[in-house]
Protein backbone atom coordinates (compact mmCIF):
# COMPACT_ATOMS: atom_id res chain seq x y z
CA UNK A 1 0.00 0.00 0.00
CA UNK A 2 1.53 3.30 -1.05
CA UNK A 3 -0.76 5.68 0.87
CA UNK A 4 -0.48 6.24 4.59
CA UNK A 5 -3.37 5.75 6.99
CA UNK A 6 -3.91 9.51 7.19
CA UNK A 7 -7.44 10.82 6.62
CA UNK A 8 -8.51 11.99 3.17
CA UNK A 9 -8.47 15.64 4.21
CA UNK A 10 -4.94 15.37 5.55
CA UNK A 11 -3.58 14.56 2.08
CA UNK A 12 -4.56 18.09 1.05
CA UNK A 13 -4.04 19.73 4.44
CA UNK A 14 -0.41 18.60 4.30
CA UNK A 15 0.18 21.06 1.44
CA UNK A 16 1.37 24.33 2.98
CA UNK A 17 -0.64 27.46 2.28
CA UNK A 18 2.46 29.18 0.90
CA UNK A 19 2.90 26.39 -1.63
CA UNK A 20 -0.74 26.61 -2.70
CA UNK A 21 -0.44 30.38 -3.13
CA UNK A 22 2.76 29.97 -5.14
CA UNK A 23 1.17 27.36 -7.36
CA UNK A 24 -1.91 29.53 -7.94
CA UNK A 25 0.28 32.40 -9.15
CA UNK A 26 2.28 30.06 -11.38
CA UNK A 27 -0.89 28.52 -12.79
CA UNK A 28 -2.46 31.87 -13.69
CA UNK A 29 0.81 33.05 -15.28
CA UNK A 30 0.70 30.04 -17.60
CA UNK A 31 -3.02 29.45 -18.16
CA UNK A 32 -4.28 33.03 -17.90
CA UNK A 33 -7.07 32.33 -15.41
CA UNK A 34 -8.09 29.79 -12.78
CA UNK A 35 -10.12 26.74 -13.84
CA UNK A 36 -13.85 26.67 -13.10
CA UNK A 37 -16.26 23.97 -12.00
CA UNK A 38 -17.62 23.90 -15.56
CA UNK A 39 -14.14 24.14 -17.13
CA UNK A 40 -11.82 22.08 -14.95
CA UNK A 41 -8.14 21.50 -15.43
CA UNK A 42 -7.19 18.02 -16.56
CA UNK A 43 -4.10 16.73 -14.77
CA UNK A 44 -1.96 13.99 -16.32
CA UNK A 45 -0.84 11.71 -13.47
CA UNK A 46 1.52 8.80 -13.95
CA UNK A 47 1.92 8.04 -10.26
CA UNK A 48 5.45 9.42 -10.17
CA UNK A 49 6.49 12.04 -7.63
CA UNK A 50 6.23 15.08 -9.90
CA UNK A 51 2.77 14.30 -11.25
CA UNK A 52 1.43 13.43 -7.79
CA UNK A 53 2.70 16.77 -6.49
CA UNK A 54 0.96 18.52 -9.40
CA UNK A 55 -2.28 16.68 -8.58
CA UNK A 56 -2.13 17.62 -4.90
CA UNK A 57 -1.30 21.26 -5.61
CA UNK A 58 -4.05 21.61 -8.21
CA UNK A 59 -6.61 19.97 -5.90
CA UNK A 60 -5.61 22.24 -3.01
CA UNK A 61 -5.69 25.38 -5.16
CA UNK A 62 -8.84 24.64 -7.18
CA UNK A 63 -11.13 22.28 -5.22
CA UNK A 64 -13.87 20.83 -7.42
CA UNK A 65 -12.24 22.10 -10.63
CA UNK A 66 -9.75 19.27 -11.20
CA UNK A 67 -10.02 16.00 -13.13
CA UNK A 68 -7.19 13.53 -13.71
CA UNK A 69 -6.15 10.87 -16.18
CA UNK A 70 -3.49 8.19 -16.37
CA UNK A 71 -2.34 6.80 -19.71
CA UNK A 72 -1.66 3.08 -19.40
CA UNK A 73 1.03 2.61 -22.04
CA UNK A 74 0.96 -1.15 -21.55
CA UNK A 75 4.75 -1.28 -21.90
CA UNK A 76 5.43 -2.69 -18.42
CA UNK A 77 3.66 -5.37 -16.40
CA UNK A 78 3.22 -2.90 -13.52
CA UNK A 79 1.42 -0.22 -15.53
CA UNK A 80 -2.12 -1.39 -14.73
CA UNK A 81 -1.34 -1.49 -10.99
CA UNK A 82 0.18 1.98 -11.19
CA UNK A 83 -2.93 3.35 -12.88
CA UNK A 84 -5.06 1.74 -10.13
CA UNK A 85 -2.82 3.36 -7.51
CA UNK A 86 -3.42 6.80 -9.04
CA UNK A 87 -7.16 6.09 -9.14
CA UNK A 88 -7.06 5.29 -5.40
CA UNK A 89 -5.25 8.56 -4.60
CA UNK A 90 -7.75 10.52 -6.68
CA UNK A 91 -10.68 8.82 -4.96
CA UNK A 92 -9.35 9.81 -1.56
CA UNK A 93 -9.02 13.48 -2.49
CA UNK A 94 -12.27 13.72 -4.45
CA UNK A 95 -10.89 14.03 -7.98
CA UNK A 96 -12.50 12.23 -10.92
CA UNK A 97 -10.00 9.93 -12.61
CA UNK A 98 -9.86 8.07 -15.91
CA UNK A 99 -7.48 5.40 -17.15
CA UNK A 100 -6.74 5.92 -20.85
CA UNK A 101 -5.79 2.69 -22.64
CA UNK A 102 -2.82 2.40 -24.97
CA UNK A 103 -3.12 2.69 -28.74
CA UNK A 104 -0.69 0.00 -29.90
CA UNK A 105 -0.74 1.17 -33.51
CA UNK A 106 0.93 4.40 -32.41
CA UNK A 107 3.81 2.58 -30.71
CA UNK A 108 5.09 0.71 -33.76
CA UNK A 109 8.43 1.73 -35.33
CA UNK A 110 10.95 4.42 -34.48
CA UNK A 111 12.11 5.50 -31.03
CA UNK A 112 9.79 3.86 -28.50
CA UNK A 113 10.01 6.67 -25.96
CA UNK A 114 9.16 9.27 -28.62
CA UNK A 115 6.28 7.14 -29.87
CA UNK A 116 4.97 6.64 -26.34
CA UNK A 117 5.12 10.38 -25.70
CA UNK A 118 3.19 11.14 -28.90
CA UNK A 119 0.59 8.51 -28.02
CA UNK A 120 0.25 9.86 -24.49
CA UNK A 121 -0.42 13.40 -25.70
CA UNK A 122 -2.90 12.18 -28.31
CA UNK A 123 -4.81 10.19 -25.67
CA UNK A 124 -4.82 13.16 -23.29
CA UNK A 125 -5.95 15.55 -26.02
CA UNK A 126 -8.90 13.35 -26.96
CA UNK A 127 -9.83 12.87 -23.30
CA UNK A 128 -9.73 16.63 -22.61
CA UNK A 129 -11.74 17.44 -25.73
CA UNK A 130 -14.42 14.92 -24.77
CA UNK A 131 -14.72 16.49 -21.29
CA UNK A 132 -14.58 20.08 -22.55
CA UNK A 133 -11.45 20.66 -20.49
CA UNK A 134 -9.47 23.67 -21.78
CA UNK A 135 -6.15 22.51 -20.33
CA UNK A 136 -4.12 19.39 -19.70
CA UNK A 137 -1.50 20.08 -17.03
CA UNK A 138 1.72 18.06 -16.99
CA UNK A 139 4.41 18.00 -14.33
CA UNK A 140 7.57 19.02 -16.19
CA UNK A 141 9.73 20.88 -13.71
CA UNK A 142 13.03 22.73 -13.36
CA UNK A 143 15.25 19.63 -13.33
CA UNK A 144 13.56 18.37 -16.51
CA UNK A 145 14.42 21.66 -18.22
CA UNK A 146 18.06 21.34 -17.15
CA UNK A 147 18.28 17.74 -18.34
CA UNK A 148 16.76 18.59 -21.72
CA UNK A 149 19.15 21.52 -22.10
CA UNK A 150 22.19 19.26 -21.62
CA UNK A 151 20.79 16.48 -23.79
CA UNK A 152 20.27 18.86 -26.69
CA UNK A 153 23.53 20.72 -26.18
CA UNK A 154 25.34 17.40 -26.45
CA UNK A 155 23.64 16.82 -29.80
CA UNK A 156 24.66 20.24 -31.13
CA UNK A 157 21.17 21.76 -31.06
CA UNK A 158 20.58 25.33 -32.13
CA UNK A 159 18.74 28.08 -30.31
CA UNK A 160 15.28 26.58 -30.72
CA UNK A 161 16.43 23.20 -29.39
CA UNK A 162 18.25 24.64 -26.39
CA UNK A 163 15.40 26.96 -25.40
CA UNK A 164 13.30 25.89 -22.43
CA UNK A 165 10.11 23.99 -23.20
CA UNK A 166 7.10 26.21 -23.73
CA UNK A 167 4.99 26.78 -20.61
CA UNK A 168 1.85 26.40 -22.75
CA UNK A 169 1.01 25.19 -26.26
CA UNK A 170 -1.95 23.63 -28.09
CA UNK A 171 -1.99 19.85 -27.80
CA UNK A 172 -2.68 19.55 -31.52
CA UNK A 173 -3.44 21.70 -34.53
CA UNK A 174 -6.95 22.88 -35.12
CA UNK A 175 -9.41 25.30 -33.63
CA UNK A 176 -10.51 24.60 -30.08
CA UNK A 177 -7.61 22.28 -29.22
CA UNK A 178 -6.95 21.82 -25.49
CA UNK A 179 -3.78 23.47 -24.22
CA UNK A 180 -0.87 21.59 -22.72
CA UNK A 181 0.28 23.64 -19.71
CA UNK A 182 3.36 23.30 -17.51
CA UNK A 183 2.84 25.26 -14.27
CA UNK A 184 5.76 23.63 -12.41
CA UNK A 185 8.69 24.83 -14.51
CA UNK A 186 9.89 26.98 -11.63
CA UNK A 187 9.75 24.14 -9.07
CA UNK A 188 12.59 21.73 -8.36
CA UNK A 189 12.28 17.96 -8.16
CA UNK A 190 13.31 18.15 -4.51
CA UNK A 191 10.54 20.61 -3.62
CA UNK A 192 7.91 18.43 -5.28
CA UNK A 193 9.19 15.29 -3.56
CA UNK A 194 8.87 17.06 -0.21
CA UNK A 195 5.21 17.85 -0.92
CA UNK A 196 4.41 14.23 -1.73
CA UNK A 197 6.29 12.98 1.33
CA UNK A 198 4.40 15.42 3.55
CA UNK A 199 1.14 13.92 2.29
CA UNK A 200 2.34 10.46 3.28
CA UNK A 201 2.38 9.05 -0.25
CA UNK A 202 5.11 6.81 -1.66
CA UNK A 203 5.21 7.50 -5.38
CA UNK A 204 5.62 5.02 -8.21
CA UNK A 205 9.23 4.55 -9.30
CA UNK A 206 9.68 3.87 -13.01
CA UNK A 207 12.93 1.86 -13.30
CA UNK A 208 13.61 3.32 -16.75
CA UNK A 209 14.23 6.68 -15.06
CA UNK A 210 17.47 5.24 -13.64
CA UNK A 211 18.46 2.77 -16.33
CA UNK A 212 21.80 3.77 -17.92
CA UNK A 213 20.67 2.65 -21.38
CA UNK A 214 18.56 5.83 -21.66
CA UNK A 215 20.23 9.15 -22.43
CA UNK A 216 18.09 11.11 -19.99
CA UNK A 217 18.87 8.72 -17.15
CA UNK A 218 22.60 9.22 -17.69
CA UNK A 219 22.20 13.00 -17.82
CA UNK A 220 20.11 12.90 -14.64
CA UNK A 221 22.85 10.96 -12.87
CA UNK A 222 25.47 13.40 -14.15
CA UNK A 223 23.57 16.38 -12.73
CA UNK A 224 23.11 14.63 -9.39
CA UNK A 225 26.85 13.91 -9.14
CA UNK A 226 28.19 17.24 -10.44
CA UNK A 227 27.62 20.32 -8.27
CA UNK A 228 29.27 22.45 -10.98
CA UNK A 229 26.12 21.89 -13.07
CA UNK A 230 23.31 23.25 -10.86
CA UNK A 231 19.91 22.49 -12.40
CA UNK A 232 18.52 25.90 -11.46
CA UNK A 233 21.26 27.73 -13.38
CA UNK A 234 20.92 25.48 -16.43
CA UNK A 235 17.16 25.98 -16.41
CA UNK A 236 17.69 29.74 -16.19
CA UNK A 237 19.96 29.61 -19.24
CA UNK A 238 17.31 27.63 -21.13
CA UNK A 239 14.65 30.18 -20.13
CA UNK A 240 16.85 33.03 -21.40
CA UNK A 241 17.22 31.20 -24.71
CA UNK A 242 13.43 30.77 -24.86
CA UNK A 243 13.15 34.57 -24.64
CA UNK A 244 15.72 34.93 -27.42
CA UNK A 245 13.85 32.38 -29.55
CA UNK A 246 10.63 34.31 -29.08
CA UNK A 247 12.37 37.56 -30.09
CA UNK A 248 13.76 36.01 -33.29
CA UNK A 249 10.38 34.50 -34.12
CA UNK A 250 8.87 37.98 -33.74
CA UNK A 251 11.46 39.45 -36.12
CA UNK A 252 10.85 36.64 -38.62
CA UNK A 253 7.10 37.27 -38.52
CA UNK A 254 7.68 40.95 -39.22
CA UNK A 255 10.03 40.25 -42.13
CA UNK A 256 7.68 37.66 -43.60
CA UNK A 257 4.87 40.22 -43.67
CA UNK A 258 6.87 42.57 -45.92
CA UNK A 259 9.00 40.11 -47.93
CA UNK A 260 6.70 37.21 -48.84
CA UNK A 261 4.14 37.20 -51.65
CA UNK A 262 1.85 34.55 -53.10
CA UNK A 263 3.04 33.63 -56.60
CA UNK A 264 1.53 31.11 -59.06
CA UNK A 265 0.52 28.48 -56.55
CA UNK A 266 3.60 29.04 -54.43
CA UNK A 267 5.54 31.72 -52.60
CA UNK A 268 7.93 34.45 -53.75
CA UNK A 269 10.38 35.59 -51.09
CA UNK A 270 12.96 38.39 -50.82
CA UNK A 271 15.87 37.12 -48.70
CA UNK A 272 18.39 39.88 -49.41
CA UNK A 273 20.38 41.52 -46.59
CA UNK A 274 19.11 39.32 -43.78
CA UNK A 275 21.03 37.55 -41.00
CA UNK A 276 21.52 33.83 -41.53
CA UNK A 277 19.11 32.72 -38.83
CA UNK A 278 16.28 34.93 -40.12
CA UNK A 279 16.84 33.63 -43.66
CA UNK A 280 16.62 30.04 -42.43
CA UNK A 281 13.37 30.78 -40.59
CA UNK A 282 11.81 32.43 -43.63
CA UNK A 283 12.87 29.60 -45.95
CA UNK A 284 11.46 27.05 -43.50
CA UNK A 285 8.19 28.96 -43.36
CA UNK A 286 7.97 29.18 -47.15
CA UNK A 287 8.49 25.42 -47.44
CA UNK A 288 5.76 24.87 -44.89
CA UNK A 289 3.32 27.22 -46.64
CA UNK A 290 3.81 25.44 -49.96
CA UNK A 291 3.60 21.83 -48.81
CA UNK A 292 1.56 22.23 -45.58
CA UNK A 293 3.64 20.07 -43.28
CA UNK A 294 6.81 20.77 -41.41
CA UNK A 295 9.82 19.95 -43.64
CA UNK A 296 13.07 18.62 -42.19
CA UNK A 297 15.40 21.05 -40.47
CA UNK A 298 19.14 20.83 -39.99
CA UNK A 299 21.59 19.82 -42.69
CA UNK A 300 18.94 19.33 -45.39
CA UNK A 301 17.71 22.89 -44.97
CA UNK A 302 21.28 24.24 -44.95
CA UNK A 303 22.15 22.34 -48.14
CA UNK A 304 19.07 23.73 -49.84
CA UNK A 305 19.96 27.32 -48.94
CA UNK A 306 23.59 26.86 -50.05
CA UNK A 307 22.50 25.44 -53.41
CA UNK A 308 20.04 28.24 -54.16
CA UNK A 309 22.58 30.84 -53.02
CA UNK A 310 24.91 29.32 -55.64
CA UNK A 311 22.28 29.90 -58.33
CA UNK A 312 20.98 26.33 -58.54
CA UNK A 313 17.42 25.04 -58.51
CA UNK A 314 16.96 22.79 -55.46
CA UNK A 315 14.23 20.57 -54.02
CA UNK A 316 13.42 19.69 -50.44
CA UNK A 317 10.39 17.99 -48.89
CA UNK A 318 8.34 18.20 -52.06
CA UNK A 319 9.10 21.86 -52.77
CA UNK A 320 11.14 23.25 -55.68
CA UNK A 321 13.08 26.42 -54.92
CA UNK A 322 14.34 28.62 -57.76
CA UNK A 323 16.96 31.35 -57.33
CA UNK A 324 16.73 35.01 -58.30
CA UNK A 325 16.24 38.43 -56.73
CA UNK A 326 13.23 36.79 -55.12
CA UNK A 327 13.35 33.06 -54.43
CA UNK A 328 10.37 31.17 -55.81
CA UNK A 329 8.91 28.21 -53.91
CA UNK A 330 6.46 25.89 -55.65
CA UNK A 331 5.26 22.28 -55.33
CA UNK A 332 7.60 19.77 -56.93
CA UNK A 333 6.06 17.80 -59.81
CA UNK A 334 5.15 14.20 -58.99
CA UNK A 335 7.74 11.54 -59.71
CA UNK A 336 7.17 9.66 -62.93
CA UNK A 337 7.20 5.90 -62.89
CA UNK A 338 10.11 4.38 -64.85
Amino acid sequence: MRISAASDASLIDAIAGADVARFTVDWCAVAGRPPRLTEPVGVAVSGGTDSLALLLLARAAFPGAVVAATVDHGLRAESADEAAFVAAVCARIGVRHAVLPARPEMLAGGNLQDRARAMRYRCLADWAAALGTPWVAVAHQQDDVAETFLLRARRGAGLGGLAAMLPARPLHRGEGAPWLVRPLLGWSRRELAALVAAAGIVAVEDPSNRHPRFDRSRIRALLAETPELPAARLARAAATLRDAEAALAWVADREWAVRAENAAGGVSLDLNDLPRDIRRRLVLRALHVVQQSLPPRGSGLDRLIAAVDAGKVATLAGVVVRPGARWRFSPAPPHRSP
